[in-house]
């Protein structure tokens, strides 16, 4: 998923949108999957495996933004007679669709990854997978891996398990409504309890030291080839739909450690350099970082509504950038097994549609659950999975950074010349003089070149604006 969420708004042949459709030409974006693929897939949509447990009387529920049809999971939520809760959350069963070594897998192999770019995004699988016969629709019965969590009153994993289920959604439900009945105090169980529960993860991830990023959302609003930039703070609802999707990640990570045989997602702790850069480019964005406060605290007391709040935020997320992907077979652990950002183990597991490591993390549970070992398609594809996932982050990452920079050239393409207050947040340690500087207001980051002085990394500066141009050189500025 982006680090940074951009929405764009806007005909097809507006000039930002052409020069979207020209980025995924030069970055060799697929436009379309091949006859075979969609042939292979076309049947699997048609008959799947069915699983041995019906669990279609459970009335499970959708909360994703109101545009979405790739719906990776559903959840039901409920009180515990004894006290505590039970969460019943079930993710795609993507591998009831996709044949090992068949056309289709080669492709999903290929692509790693779904590419979200501000106008589209470039699926993993087919749409009449991922938007249709794999995806938990509302009133449609579907494949799903089940999970079964049972929590205590303070929120705490007390049992799981994950088996195969029929699984039938009876909702499809957009995070506005759902906030605004939660606020209302009109939400009924289980809807209500996405707030209780939610808010009980969020107590356990400050008391172990975790940390959620909530990054603001850019929209670009086209208006006769002007352009504005507008942000949607995250609403508390996604924040605690997405501890309910963090909780199945952990409690997968744990079943795979315990039993020998996995893939994590993991992330080091972040270097005492790179939290010094962030402390200077708080100080210029005038955010106040006591040195008694934890990163941690820092976060979680900052308001992504409030421009230099969302400025500081879009640069927190550079400490995510060393996550990768870990396996393990046969018990013998890495030596890293956390993701430092969590403050736990923790597995990408509940995005199978939009991720390819999730389909092969969700069979090792399952196979864990049934103590049996894991299937052989699994482990021969295992040792390769981090590198494949490394090269769809490194793709992911090109097509983010080109879309920031068209984004941001379109923002600004009728005010160069103009000066705009910035913090230098990077300099190049072989030419101190070029770099990269983050404005307070509008929150862009671009290229800057000292005209043969070195640049005052973390330190405000005023800079102008000397380019800005969509597609082909991006956005450049110079100290004023």
């Amino acid at each position: 998923m982006p680090r940074r969420h951009i929405r764009v708004t806007g005909a097809p042949e507006a000039p930002l949108r052409a020069a979207l459709t020209a980025l995924r030409t030069e970055l060799g974006v697929p436009d379309g999957f091949p006859p075979a693929v969609l042939a292979e897939a076309d049947r699997a949509a048609m008959a799947p495996p069915p699983p041995a447990v019906d669990a279609t009387d459970i009335p499970f529920l959708t909360i994703d933004p109101p545009t979405s049809t790739d719906l990776d999971q559903a959840m039901h939520l409920s009180r515990r007679p004894a006290g505590g809760f039970r969460v019943r959350y079930a993710i795609a069963d993507v591998a009831a669709f996709v044949v090992p070594g068949g056309t289709l897998d080669k492709e999903t192999h290929r692509r790693v990854t779904t590419l979200y770019f501000p106008d589209e995004k470039t699926p993993l699988h087919p749409p009449v997978l991922s938007e249709d016969a794999a995806s938990l629709l509302p009133g449609r019965t579907r494949p799903a891996a089940l999970w079964t969590i049972d929590l205590d009153a303070e929120g705490r994993t007390v049992t799981a398990d994950v088996r195969r289920a029929l699984v039938r959604s009876r909702a499809k439900l957009a995070y506005e409504d759902v906030q605004r009945r939660l606020d209302a105090g009109t939400a009924e169980e289980p809807l209500a309890l996405v707030k209780d529960i939610g808010e009980a993860r969020e107590r356990l991830e400050v008391e172990r030291g975790g940390i959620s990023l909530n990054v603001p959302e850019q929209e670009i609003v086209e208006d006769a080839h002007t352009y504005t930039l507008t942000y949607r703070a995250p609403l508390p609802v996604e924040g605690w739909n997405a501890q309910i999707s963090l909780l199945t990640g952990m409690v997968a990570a744990e079943l795979m450690l315990t039993h020998g045989t996995g893939v994590l997602r993991t992330l080091p702790a972040a270097p005492d350099g790179a939290v010094g850069r962030l402390r200077r480019t708080a100080q210029a964005l005038h955010i106040d970082w006591p040195h008694h406060v934890s990163y941690a605290a820092l976060i979680r007391s900052l308001d992504p509504r409030r421009p230099h709040h969302a400025a500081f935020l879009q640069e927190c997320t550079t400490l995510l950038r060393g996550a990768g992907y870990t396996v393990f077979r046969d018990g013998d652990l890495p030596d890293i097994t956390t993701h430092s950002a969590v403050a736990a183990p923790y597995a990408h597991c509940t995005a199978p549609l939009r991720r390819l490591a999730d389909r092969y993390a969700s069979e090792i549970c399952l196979a864990a659950v049934a103590e049996q070992p894991p299937p052989d398609w699994v482990l021969a594809a295992l040792d390769a999975l981090p590198g494949e996932m490394a090269e769809g982050g490194r793709r992911a990452g090109a097509v983010e950074r080109g879309c920031v920079d068209i984004v941001e050239a379109a923002i600004l393409k009728d005010r160069v010349g103009e000066v705009f207050e910035g913090c230098v947040v990077d300099v190049e340690e072989r030419r101190p003089t070029v770099g990269t500087v983050q404005l307070e207001t509008p929150a862009v980051v671009a290229r800057i070149e000292g005209n043969g002085v070195p640049l005052p990394l973390g330190e405000r500066l005023r800079v102008r604006l000397t380019r800005a141009e969509m597609g082909v050189a991006g956005v450049r500025f110079a100290p004023a």
